[in-house]
């Protein structure tokens, strides 16, 4: 051989030159190779092994390159091939040196793995066995056995075959596993390893059963004796294949350990298979080798052998955990399990320490020998480690072997005997929660729900550390997905992929939180039903001096979280499809909430209700419950419905209701909500149906109550309305049916809320309404403390006569007893507090008096009924009447509010309160012409209850006789003609009333009187124009006079005529007034008794001027007309207008009792100089209606102080030019007499002029009449603390 050539230069010329090839440099530098040579070299015994081992390493890279020409050699005889294969397995079987062994190994394994679709396997298979069975030394088996797991290893294709067609040298290599060479124990396990492997679990399944046993028992052995660490990591890799296999696993497990201890009987033992089975059974099941040997295994340092071990064990529990699960245990293997936790941080084993202790969980025995307890430490730092690892799914997995000893550890051990071991545990479920992955996170969530369990808590109970959590937990919802599904159309496909995979995950998570939520509030109710935890008695003390850890404390975080964070975030979710499981965890967390903290309940229950939760939870029953559907979810919504519902009925009307009632409805809930599945748009039709049941009905009766108390209205009124009254009138003629106290109440409460929506009732159903509440003993039962309840029952007059008084009384005693508990609540408040709770009080009385202002302008009744309450009522009920009448006088007219704020804090006199509330009635604009037109009703009562006090009072008692007059002058002023005449009847014939006005009168009379003996000028004034309507109304009725009036007549022409510039502008108007009313009476009057003196009619005998105009006489007509000339040049409008009627009933009597007086009286100087005045006042004085009177008066009276020109003709130049539409009614009307009187008795200078007037008084006509249905003054004016009828007051046309 020369150089690097593979030939063989004693035998290579007898060699045919076609098993030569001359390889080119790319291939093999030049290399000549001989095929016939390389063979005769192998067979060569005096050939040495370096040249041996030189030639197999040219060809084994001659193999190895890509050019292919060794190939060729081979395929031009297969039979050179397979004598080639034949001499170097015959190699192998030498006592070649160890390099020269492994390069026929690697050679073989070459050639075969090349013409592996070309040359048989069996053709090696069968010269390995029969090498092997013609060896009487297994010794030198070792190269065989490593080239068949090389083999196998390389080339898959020869395991099936293997398993399949050569059984015997399968148990040839069984019975190899005896030798009790470790080097060759570690070939043949690798060669069953690399078999076994290769075939995978389903070509495993060909292995003959006596052949898998024997495998197993010597596989045991061997592991059990092995000391090498090669040897042992084969053992273990082949049992891992092993323990795949389920029959496998039944024989691993039911080898003891005795079976192994005599090596005599080894060979006995694995060679005979029937005798294996029947020792087999013979021993005890609790003396399995396996586990100790696991346990071996765990206790290596090799992270390999731990983890594969682990994966052992975890493969033979899932075989049969109710059957393996005590043996290991019994072994201990769950503490080398969590020792390995607790001192690793490799990925795959802490996964497979974690799933071999789930399924060790599923035995009680794992428990009961307080395995949990030992190792729960070791798993919280795994866990710890487990949270920093890029795997997530470790961390998962730890958390589920967490969650599964929580949840089944027996009551009876204690997991935590000290808090910190829970805070620990605590500390890493919270790390958990908080992990980025939404999977690892729902897991330690699920954790923390085993973990709020009662037995887990430690003591002192560590609150403070369950609260952190529950925040931490509430801390990840800002980062859920809970898009609707329209957010996911908008999106494009991949986005909304990985979306919709982010919402599934974000509402797993959702659920889970739920659960664990749901835990917390259970573990709450279970320790507020222990004294001693809620004391919490070994907390130290330091931490007592909060309440930063206590029950209480984690109560309101529940329900802080639970109203901020976790309502809404489920909320959210139901834009897309509900999930019962969600929403049923919500519902029972809500009513948890009820439970843990009542105080707090109120407000939350509104905030409920007032966001929509009865609407929400009504069709989250119809949607998931119908048709006994989801009952656990129909169970968690009646809950929360019934409790929601009791809240409330226990805040709105505590002293309305008793016990009895909340018992009633309680039940009455309880048995009809389960059955109530439908939709709100079907409940009008339920309510309406005869046949169904009365409960259902009832019950939702209470549901729209008590959600429209809260303003939530589930249906429309009109519907509500009709629907309640179907019901009742249908209860009503079934007549054997008894209506609930509480069911009624809240069937009357809709009606009166929902009323104004709706049709009034009429007929029937008024009646049916009548007789439902009149079938209640107790009226207040059904009382409900709303304004609609009184409009309701007022709307009605058959209903006003049965209940209305008692509702108000019933409205007034409810004010009084709210404000009696705020003021027992209220007696530690300080002096600031006080002042603070006396405004709102004040504040509630003014919305309450308005609200009583706006049923008394509607319905008049009412001022009668309050009236009685008052002056006949006890004193409380009296006394909370008056407080809101009072109120309403404050803040209705301001005039009377300032006169009655100087005096607040004074003692409450009933009496003027009512009265000048009974004269704001009267001011309502426009008014209310039912109360005066029927004299048989309200007004009559009124008027004779007023007049009866007004006579009863003392005249010093200004503060109601005033109120008293002003009520009462504008009674009579307001009454309309043909119903007045019994009301001045009955004034006339109170001689208290009479004897009253004339003490006031008297008091007035003299001229200069002191000023502690008059009366103040606002009662003098409403004490003229109430005589003033008397004599006016006397005089039309012919009324019978029992007691009349003295009245100085000189006196009040002095204070006009001397005195008027010290004499209050309204004290004069009712001078005015007083004596107009004499005038038009011609000053006789047997209401007023006149008295005069010398200063007004000269001395007797009298002249007949003055005899004619007596009492009056010239000169007090002359003194009259000079005061009224004074006053007519005042701005005052009451003033100028009174003046002017005066002065026109004053030229009415002059002419009717000596028409020379009144011919002289508009001919006197001051009339010229007057009008002159008046008429360059400017264009908006000069269209003043007093002044058009005033100029009518005079031409009317043939004065001379009225020219055409300049007068006149201005009037009708300013007219022309600011435009008759700008006249109001009653300008319009004064310039229209004055043109009718123009054209009557003034000549007009020229046809032009003529037709002017004619044209003007044309347009007039047509406005005054258009004008003259709506033209109207303000009924009742307020000036000061006098009512003006205004009516009295518009000018005279006549």
């Amino acid at each position: 051989m020369a150089g690097a050539d593979i030939v063989y230069e004693q035998v290579h010329f007898r060699h045919d030159p076609k098993w030569s090839v001359r390889l080119q440099s790319a291939e093999g530098g030049g290399l000549q190779l001989c095929l016939a040579c390389a063979i005769e070299m192998m067979e060569a015994e005096e050939m040495a092994s370096v040249r041996k081992c030189f030639a197999l390493s040219r060809i084994s890279g001659i193999l190895r390159s890509p050019a292919g020409a060794l190939r060729e050699l081979f395929r031009q005889d297969h039979r050179v091939t397979l004598h080639f294969i034949t001499t170097l397995l015959g190699m192998l079987q030498s006592k070649e040196d160890p390099v020269t062994v492994e390069k026929v190994d690697q050679v073989l394994v070459q050639l075969l793995l090349e013409f592996q679709n070309e040359l048989p396997f069996h053709f090696v298979l069968d010269k390995v066995h029969k090498q092997l069975n013609d060896q009487l030394s297994v010794k030198r088996f070792l190269p065989t056995f490593n080239f068949l797991g090389n083999l196998l290893k390389t080339v898959p294709n020869v395991a099936q075959s293997l398993l399949t067609q050569y059984v015997p040298l399968l148990d040839l290599l069984c019975s190899a596993l005896a030798y009790p060479d470790e080097v060759l124990k570690t070939s043949v396990v690798n060669v069953w390893l690399q078999l076994l492997r290769t075939a995978g679990d389903t070509g495993a399944q060909y292995l003959p059963i006596a052949t898998r046993d024997r495998l197993c028992i010597l596989l045991l052995q061997t592991l059990n004796s092995a000391s090498s660490a090669q040897l042992i990591k084969n053992c273990a890799g082949l049992l891992w294949q092993l323990v795949k296999l389920e029959e496998a696993v039944s024989v691993l497990m039911s080898t003891s350990g005795s079976l192994l201890m005599c090596d005599a009987n080894e060979d006995s033992l694995t060679n005979n298979s029937q005798t294996l089975i029947q020792y087999q059974e013979q021993q005890p099941a609790d003396h399995s080798l396996l586990p100790l040997l696991l346990k071996k295994l765990l206790l290596s340092g090799d992270e390999t052998l731990q983890v594969t071990s682990a994966k052992c064990i975890a493969a033979i529990l899932l075989r049969s955990p109710s059957q393996y699960c005590a043996l290991c245990i019994e072994a201990d293997l769950p503490g080398f399990l969590f020792d390995r936790l607790a001192s690793s941080s490799s990925e795959m084993l802490l996964w497979s320490c974690y799933s071999c202790l789930v399924l060790l969980t599923e035995e009680p025995l794992f428990f009961s020998q307080c395995h949990s307890v030992y190792g729960i430490e070791s798993l919280v730092r795994s866990l710890k480690e487990a949270l920093q690892l890029t795997n997530l799914e470790v961390p998962k997995q730890g958390f589920l072997l967490l969650t599964e000893i929580l949840e089944r550890q027996p009551p009876s051990i204690h997991l935590f005997p000290s808090g910190s071991g829970f805070v620990a545990v605590s500390e890493a479920v919270t790390a958990g929660v908080s992990s980025s992955c939404l999977l690892v996170a729902a897991q330690a969530v699920k954790a923390a729900a085993a973990l709020f369990r009662l037995t887990h808590q430690s003591r002192p109970f560590q609150y403070q550390v369950v609260e952190e959590l529950i925040e931490a937990i509430t801390r990840r919802f800002s980062e859920l997905t809970l898009s609707s599904p329209s957010h996911h159309r908008s999106t494009g496909n991949k986005r909304r992929s990985g979306s919709s995979s982010h919402t599934f995950r974000s509402k797993g998570f959702l659920l889970q939180a739920l659960i664990c939520f749901q835990a917390a509030c259970r573990l709450a109710e279970e320790c507020a039903s222990e004294p001693a935890l809620m004391k919490n008695p070994f907390t130290a003390p330091y931490k007592h001096s909060g309440a930063q850890d206590s029950l209480e404390s984690v109560c309101q975080c529940l329900l802080r979280c639970c109203d901020s964070v976790w309502i809404p975030t489920v909320l959210r979710t139901c834009d897309g499809p509900a999930s019962a499981q969600i929403l049923e965890s919500l519902y029972s967390i809500l009513c948890s909430q009820f439970v843990l903290l009542p105080s707090s309940m109120p407000q939350f229950a509104n905030k409920l209700v007032s966001s929509g939760f009865y609407r929400l939870a009504v069709e989250h029953k119809a949607l998931l419950c119908a048709g006994n559907r989801n009952p656990n979810l129909n169970a968690s919504c009646c809950g929360f419905l019934q409790k929601l519902s009791m809240c409330l009925l226990f805040q709105s009307d505590p002293p309305c209701g008793s016990f009895h009632d909340f018992e009633e409805v309680e039940y009455l809930l309880q048995c009809s909500l389960s059955s109530l599945c439908c939709h709100l748009s079907d409940w009008p039709s339920l309510l309406c149906e005869y046949q169904e049941p009365k409960a259902v009905q009832y019950c939702l009766v209470m549901i729209l109550y008590l959600a429209l108390k809260q303003g939530d209205r589930l249906l429309p009124d009109q519907t509500v309305f009709s629907s309640v009254v179907a019901l009742l009138q249908s209860v009503q003629e079934e007549g054997n049916c008894v209506i609930p106290c509480s069911v009624l109440r809240s069937a009357l409460y809709l009606l009166a809320v929902t009323q104004e929506s709706s049709l009034n009732l009429v007929g029937a159903h008024l009646n049916c309404i009548i007789k439902v509440l009149s079938s209640c003993q107790n009226f207040s039962s059904l009382y409900s403390h709303h304004p609609a309840l009184l409009h309701f029952i007022w709307r009605y007059p058959e209903l006003a006569e049965k209940f209305g008084a008692l509702v108000l009384e019933l409205w007034f005693i409810k004010k009084s007893q709210t404000d009696a508990m705020k003021n027992t609540a209220d007696v530690q408040e300080t002096d600031e507090m006080i002042v603070s709770q006396t405004q709102q009080q004040d504040e509630e009385l003014d919305l309450q008096a308005l609200e009583m202002l706006s049923l008394m302008e509607k319905y008049p009744n009412v001022v009668l009924t309050l009236l009685d309450m008052v002056v006949s009522g006890g004193a409380p009920l009296a006394e909370h009447v008056l407080d809101v009448l009072k109120a309403l006088q404050r803040i209705s007219v301001d005039n009377i509010a300032n006169g009655l704020g100087q005096g607040h804090a004074a003692p409450v006199n009933s009496l003027p309160v009512v009265l000048k509330l009974l004269c704001l009635t009267q001011a309502s604009d426009p008014p209310s012409p039912a109360i005066y037109s029927n004299m048989e009703g309200v007004h009559f009562k009124l008027l004779y209850h007023v007049s009866s006090i007004g006579g009863m009072l003392k005249p010093t008692n200004t503060e109601s006789l005033l109120p008293a007059l002003n009520f009462l002058q504008c009674c009579l002023s307001l009454s309309p003609a043909h119903s007045s005449d019994r009301a001045v009847s009955m004034l006339l014939s109170n001689s208290g009333l009479m004897d009253q006005l004339q003490t006031v009168i008297s008091s007035s009379s003299a001229l200069s009187p002191p000023p502690s003996a008059c009366p103040p000028s606002a009662l003098l004034c409403c004490s003229h124009l109430l005589l003033s309507s008397l004599i006016a109304l006397q005089h039309i009725h012919s009324t019978q006079v029992h007691k009349s009036i003295i009245w100085s007549l000189d006196t009040a022409v002095h204070r006009l005529f001397c005195q008027k510039r010290k004499t209050d502008n309204l004290l004069l108007v009712s001078y005015l007034r007083m004596l107009q009313a004499l005038l038009d009476v011609d000053m006789a009057s047997s209401v007023v008794c006149l008295s005069t003196g010398p200063g007004l009619v000269g001395p007797r005998p009298l002249e007949a001027e003055d005899g004619a105009l007596y009492p009056l006489g010239s000169t007090g007509a002359q003194c009259l007309l000079t005061a009224l000339s004074g006053l007519l040049m005042q701005k005052h409008e009451l003033l100028l207008r009174t003046s002017v009627n005066c002065l026109s009933s004053l030229l009415g009597f002059l002419k009717r009792k000596y028409p020379a007086s009144a011919e002289h009286a508009v001919c006197q100087p001051w009339s010229r100089f007057l009008l002159y005045c008046k008429l360059n006042s400017g264009e908006k004085g000069l269209l003043h209606p007093a002044l058009l009177r005033l100029i009518t008066l005079l031409l009317q009276y043939s004065s001379t102080a009225v020219l055409w020109e300049p007068d006149l003709l201005h009037v009708i130049d300013t007219v022309e030019r600011s435009g008759m539409k700008e006249l109001n009614h009653e300008a319009a009307r004064g310039l229209e007499l004055l043109l009718t009187q123009i054209q009557r008795s003034v000549p007009l200078p020229t046809e032009g002029h003529k037709l002017r007037v004619r044209k003007m008084m044309e347009s007039l006509g047509a406005q005054t009449s258009s004008e003259s249905c709506n033209a109207r003054l303000s009924n009742v004016l307020h000036v000061g603390d006098v009512s003006l009828c205004m009516s009295e007051f518009s000018l005279k046309t006549g």
